[in-house]
């Protein structure tokens, strides 16, 4: 029986059972890197017979591939119980499990969004030489249904990548130096995920207070990334050990001390400045011309908001596509103001109203 949902804190335990006694629609977003499946048969040694230190784990071995997509289903269906009806899931994984998790959550309901290819700066290369260095893994993002209204920052998904739309091909370097955690000079855990990695993802799809769900914990990196942008989270992991360095590792984060630092304005969440407030605040007065950016047309400013230009009158909007002899146009960037010699996007003073607003 659901119990309620904690936040801030590390469970350990088996994850369907852990989630079975949180509360049903209660976790605004879930990031699981479950096991690969990776179906090693022996030890991988480099040329000079030097064993690497990969994932020979017995939570990465299961029978047959029955027997892991019954474990998906089952993980699956208990993250599909406590996800927000717009809630999103990020699942990662490699060509050994990520297809058949695709098929499940298709099958379970889930909306896919995006596939998205992490590419590794300095992968694992292949020893034997005998199939391409694995050079990617594979991150399927997607919402609880297709009606679901999730979240995506896209704001901020752009100012992240200078100011250009974010793609789904992210090349990222994979854990390693100082982030790496190690326990007597080896690797703590054989999956350790690089905090930028868990950092876009986290910034892409939540806002700050939200609560993240990582059923398969591990060290904590989802933990320590959400403390560090203001979001709340749950890791479930079941190995004790793992668990107890996830804690400590959360416990050296300092989250960002001034919460306004945390937000990405969206445009869709801006106050609604109508043209006409602009005329009405006399920074355009009824007679202005204003025009594209090279000049080519030019309209005049009417006293109620609307442009006249030939002998048609309309929005700055309408009046843009006519001009262009487009279906659509974005009056505020389209058209442009003169101010001591120099165009301005009338935009700007848009914007200008919306500071003031706030």
């Amino acid at each position: 029986m659901a119990k309620g949902t904690p936040r801030n804190r590390v469970l350990v335990g088996d994850c369907v059972e852990e989630m079975g006694r949180m509360a049903p629609g209660s976790v605004d977003m879930v990031f699981a890197d479950p096991p690969y499946n990776l179906q090693l048969t022996g030890d991988l040694r480099r040329p000079n017979d030097s064993l690497v230190d990969g994932v020979a784990e017995a939570w990465d071995k299961f029978g047959s591939f029955a027997a892991y997509d019954a474990f998906t289903r089952e993980w699956l269906g208990a993250v599909r119980r406590v996800l927000k009806e717009d809630g999103t899931l990020w699942v990662i994984g490699t060509y050994h499990n990520i297809f058949r998790i695709g098929t499940q959550l298709q099958d379970l309901g889930f909306w896919t969004l995006n596939d998205v290819v992490w590419r590794k700066t300095n992968p694992m290369p292949n020893f034997r030489g005998r199939r391409f260095t694995n050079a990617h893994e594979i991150l399927i993002w997607c919402s609880r249904s297709k009606q679901s209204r999730y979240r995506f920052n896209y704001e901020a998904m752009k100012a992240l990548n200078e100011g250009v739309q974010m793609r789904s091909d992210w090349l990222l370097p994979i854990c390693s130096g100082p982030e790496r955690l190690r326990k007597e000079g080896r690797k703590l855990h054989p999956t350790q995920k690089p905090e930028a990695l868990l950092y876009r993802t986290v910034l892409a799809a939540t806002q700050p207070g939200d609560l993240i769900l990582d059923p398969f914990f591990g060290t904590g990196t989802t933990g320590a990334v959400a403390k560090k942008l203001g979001r709340d989270f749950i890791g479930i992991e079941r190995d004790p050990a793992y668990a107890e360095f996830a804690r400590e590792r959360i416990e050296k984060v300092e989250p960002i001390a001034e919460p306004e630092l945390l937000y990405t304005p969206s445009k869709r969440d801006a106050p609604r400045i109508p043209f006409g407030s602009i005329v009405e605040r006399g920074l355009i007065t009824p007679g202005d011309p204003l025009f594209d950016a090279k000049r080519r047309f030019r309209a005049q400013v009417r006293a109620d908001g609307d442009l006249a230009f030939m002998k048609e009158r309309g929005s700055i909007h309408r009046i843009g596509a006519l001009a262009q002899g487009s279906a659509t146009c974005n009056g505020w960037t389209f058209w442009h103001y003169e101010s001591a010699g120099r165009l301005t996007p009338i935009d700007e003073l848009r914007q200008r109203l919306r500071v003031e607003s706030r």
